[in-house]
Parts: C-alpha cells; structure tokens; sequence
C-alpha cells in the first residue's frame, strides 16, 4: 500500500488528502485500475476525527478499492479548549470552504487517476458527521457554480459515482428546533460554537439554514446513496437521515437506509479496529460496512478479467 499526505492548497496547511493505493508492484492487481472511496470525517466543523479516517480508509482497502482520507477546513480544537467562550468567526473554515475542499479532493484524485491507476468514473465520498453533512453538500452541490466556477472546471470533473452519508445533519432546521427544546445547556451551546464555525454566527438565518440543508437540496444531480445511523445518538437525531431518505424518495434518487437500534453519535466502524473503549463497539451496526460492501459492488465494480487457468499458462508457454 502507498500511502502519502498531500496538502491541497499552498495557503492551506490543514487541508490535506491522505493516500490509501494499491502497490502498482503486487503481482498479477497492482496495476489493475480500481474504483476509490473519499473518506471525509467528522468532528462538528472543530476538527477532523481521526477514528473516522484512516480505520474506515482501511476497511475499504480490505475491499479492494483505493481509499482516500480528506482533512478539510475547520475551525480549530481551541473552540473545546476554550469550552466555545470567546470564539471569533474564521471565514476561511466556513460554507462554502468545506465543501469545497472536497471538490479539490475529487479534482486532484481524477487529475491523478492514471498514475495513481483509479478508475475516474467510479470514485464515491463516504462521510461520518459533521463530514456526512459536508459529503452531502458536495453531493448536492458538485454541479453548480459554487464549485464549477470557483475552480474553473466542468462540472464532470467534480461528478461522484456514489454518496455514503453516516449519522449527518441533513436538515438544520429541524436541528434549530432540536435544539430549541433540548434542555441540556452543552448540547446548546455546542450547536451555536458548531454554527459559528461553519456559519460564522451561532444564530444564522432562515435562508442560510436552508441553504445548508442537504435534504432540502436534493436534485437528479444526486448520486446514489446509502445511509446508515444509530436511534439512540442524541447528538445527531436520526430523524436527519430519515429527512434525507425522504427527499431522495421524493426526487427517485437510488438510495438505500439502516437505522441500527443502539449505538451512540459517533461511533465510526463500530469495531475494535475504530473504537477507542469497549463500550464504542456494537456487532449489529457495524454490520453497515458489510452491507455497505454489496451496495457499492452494484456501482463500483473492480473491471477483472476472467479466471486465467494453467491450461491459459500452458497456452502461452507454447507461443
């Protein structure tokens, strides 16, 4: 495997794409053009969780695709530090910039796909959280000026094959409403520090709560997806992914839902190859991966050829 940190912009430091690729020197598939997973974490726009990069990027591997990790723009683990007091907005990690990033990503991938032997036409983004909000608004997004004009590009460049949304916000109205009549202060003020980070502001208007909710942005631009979330996280309801089930309902967008009965926000593979304790591990969701597996084979199958046998071997011996 070569694996290789790649910062994508100059001025930019924190964001960076992290190689997952096949050795072009394995015998017999290492040369073999492989469809890829952009991975993209979470971490409330604060951070970028590593527990949700490179064991998923792993479990992908273990699939047979190439795996990429993104860092994006966010805010900074200060704004915990600092228990959210005094936080100054920083343009540079807010919307558009994350999803963004994820274009750039997406662009240096297809841009390097001959070298880096991945088939251009079949890279899909998974993300967890806050990287699963991210992830669907590039998913919704990819076609548009915000991106195509902003880089300067055609939309194809930017077209992902398919989507992979794990316990994300999809809809931030109903997260305002949430949150309203949460009576926990943490979970309060945790919301209006997220909101700064990603909006600029812990109170940001209708129209910008709108235009941040992936679910209200479905088009046929969409690419197939698959979600996957637990009823007991309290951080993300699950009523966000049964949002965005309903809007690619609505638009007759292919997608596929598991709603796992326990396990809380945040919970990665959800296996002792993510889990940083035990009490983070939970058999029956992590059986999203599984499943997650067959659902991508249907759309980013590796091109093999056919079964080579010793009689083939004989064959060529003799020309």
């Amino acid at each position: 495997m070569i694996s290789e940190k790649i910062q994508l912009y100059e001025d930019k430091p924190q964001v960076v794409l992290t190689t997952y690729l096949y050795d072009p020197a394995l015998e017999g598939i290492g040369k073999r053009k492989r469809p890829a997973v952009l991975i993209v974490s979470g971490g409330a726009y604060f951070s970028c969780s590593d527990l949700e990069g490179e064991p998923v990027a792993l479990a992908f591997a273990a699939m047979g695709y190439h795996a990429f990790t993104l860092k994006y723009s966010v805010y900074g683990p200060e704004a915990f530090l600092n228990h959210f007091q005094g936080m100054v907005p920083k343009p540079e990690c807010q919307h558009p910039n994350p999803m963004r990033d994820i274009a750039k990503a997406m662009m240096t991938i297809k841009d390097r796909a001959e070298e880096w032997n991945v088939d251009a036409d079949k890279i899909a983004i998974c993300g967890f959280s806050a990287g699963g909000h991210n992830a669907a608004m590039f998913a919704t997004n990819w076609q548009n000026p915000v991106i195509t004009e902003y880089f300067g590009r055609d939309k194809e460049v930017f077209r992902p094959a398919a989507c992979i949304l794990s316990y994300g916000i999809s809809d931030y109205e109903y997260m305002r409403s949430f949150t309203a009549k949460s009576t926990n202060p943490f979970t309060k003020a945790f919301f209006a520090a997220s909101n700064t980070a990603f909006f600029g502001t812990p109170e940001p208007t209708d129209e910008q709560l709108i235009e941040a909710s992936p679910a209200k942005n479905v088009t046929d631009c969409m690419p197939p997806t698959y979600i996957w979330a637990t009823a007991q996280d309290e951080m993300v309801p699950v009523q966000n992914s049964i949002r965005m089930a309903h809007s690619l309902a609505d638009a007759h967008i292919p997608f596929e839902i598991h709603i796992f009965e326990e396990g809380p926000h945040g919970i990665s593979l959800a296996t002792q190859a993510s889990a940083p304790a035990k009490d983070q591990i939970f058999p029956r969701a992590a059986k999203w991966v599984e499943m997650a597996e067959s659902w991508l084979q249907k759309r980013l199958t590796i091109d093999m050829p056919k079964s080579f046998s010793f009689e083939d071997m004989d064959e060529a011996v003799k020309r």
